[in-house]
């Protein structure tokens, strides 16, 4: 296996690790925000500030990984991960919870993004599809298969159980960082033109503003953020629990299920995107990621829910690498860092406002107004980019 091969299976069991103890908490988070006498809306603060922290981590992780390396700034974000969601187990009260959920949230933006700028490193265009949908596979399947654990371990042990579990997590992804993972910065800076390294920030945006492609496929990021952070962490579970009397471990499984299943269309997605082009992948599994949304609205028993998280869970899978190969193609040569960081904060962007915005339409109009809304905004995204994003690579014809 090659030293790039290496690079990919350890950045795959790291975010295996975090991810599982990320998604362990999905299902208990908004039960355990409620213990402490908060309403919907509430919840959605308890979600968004952790995408408010993954959104101001996004410049350092690049700034980090360039400086010190990104083996360094993976392990730091294992450490801080840990520290945030141990502290959330310990929280006496919602504004030390939500403190400690920013903390966390921090961390996890250190691994993601970071993560993302190894995989932009390692590749090369004409298999960029492939290799980053492994990745999104694995990190997709962790968080959603996630849930069941973490369900298991709050109905037997407590809703705290979970924040503990991500805790261990987040050491563990921090260890395999720091002792297993390659060292890619020089390979990301191979392309390097002499003196771009150097330009400011203020260039670097505006070079990518300039970019319509790039900008599109943030707002389709920003889009599937909004609908998985604040429609199916947020809502879905309290519309399974309300409407059709679901418990929590029920309410996991089903999620679980729903990403096993998108988990085995993650490779096959990958190779769509490397031959046939990342439009053709994007735009429909996009608008099929919102079509899901609303058959969580309209399901009228369980099998109905679990039907909907299936199709979520494939269409997400399919439809999840593909952007981030599409930001990665837009990347100018020596600003990998850069560009990764800016579409990151792009989808953390939808994590903070998707929660709030979606807790207080569940408050004032309901659950399923917002998850319509939740699906509105997906369809909207996949039809803009199918119109007007220019195409990056096609294996067809071999060009950009």
């Amino acid at each position: 296996m090659t030293g790039a091969g290496w690079t990919l299976v350890w950045m795959c069991v790291l975010v295996a690790v975090n991810q599982i103890g990320f998604g362990a908490v999905v299902p208990a988070l908004p039960l355990y925000a409620q213990s402490f006498g908060v309403p919907v809306s509430a919840i959605g603060l308890a979600v968004g500030v952790y995408g408010l922290a993954r959104f101001a981590g996004s410049p350092p992780a690049g700034f980090l990984s360039d400086r010190f390396g990104r083996r360094k700034a993976l392990a730091l974000g294992g450490i801080v991960t840990a520290l945030g969601n141990c502290w959330c187990a310990l929280a006496t009260s919602y504004p030390e919870f939500i403190l400690a959920r920013f903390i966390a949230g921090a961390g996890a933006g250190l691994i993601v993004t970071t993560g993302q700028i190894v995989l932009a490193d390692i590749t090369t265009v004409e298999r960029r599809g492939r290799t980053v949908s492994i990745y999104q596979g694995v990190f997709i399947f962790a968080a959603g298969i996630g849930p069941f654990p973490g369900g298991l371990l709050s109905e037997h042990f407590g809703l705290k159980a979970p924040f503990v579990a991500y805790s261990l997590a987040g050491i563990i992804a921090g260890l395999v960082a720091w002792f297993a993972v390659p060292e890619t910065r020089d390979a990301g800076h191979v392309t390097r033109r002499r003196g771009e390294g150097a330009m400011p920030l203020l260039a670097q945006l505006h070079r990518l503003a300039g970019l319509r492609g790039f900008v599109l496929a943030c707002f389709v990021s920003l889009a599937n953020a909004v609908a998985r952070t604040g429609g199916l962490f947020s809502v879905v579970p309290l519309l399974g629990s309300l409407r059709l009397g679901l418990n929590v471990t029920q309410i996991g499984f089903g999620l679980a299920l729903g990403t096993v299943i998108g988990f085995l269309a993650a490779y096959p997605g990958g190779m769509l995107v490397d031959h046939f082009g990342r439009k053709a992948v994007i735009a429909p599994s996009t608008i099929l990621s919102g079509l899901s949304m609303l058959l969580f609205c309209a399901a009228p028993s369980y099998p109905w829910f679990i039907a909907a998280s299936i199709i979520w869970g494939t269409a997400s899978s399919i439809g999840g690498a593909a952007p981030s190969v599409y930001a990665a193609d837009s990347a100018p040569p020596g600003l990998n860092a850069s560009t990764v960081s800016i579409f990151r904060m792009a989808g953390d962007i939808g994590y903070i406002t998707g929660p709030v915005a979606l807790g207080i339409i569940s408050d004032q109009f309901g659950a399923v107004t917002a998850l319509i809304i939740a699906a509105a905004l997906l369809v909207i995204a996949g039809t803009l980019f199918a119109a007007f994003a220019p195409e990056t690579y096609r294996a067809r014809d071999g060009k950009k």
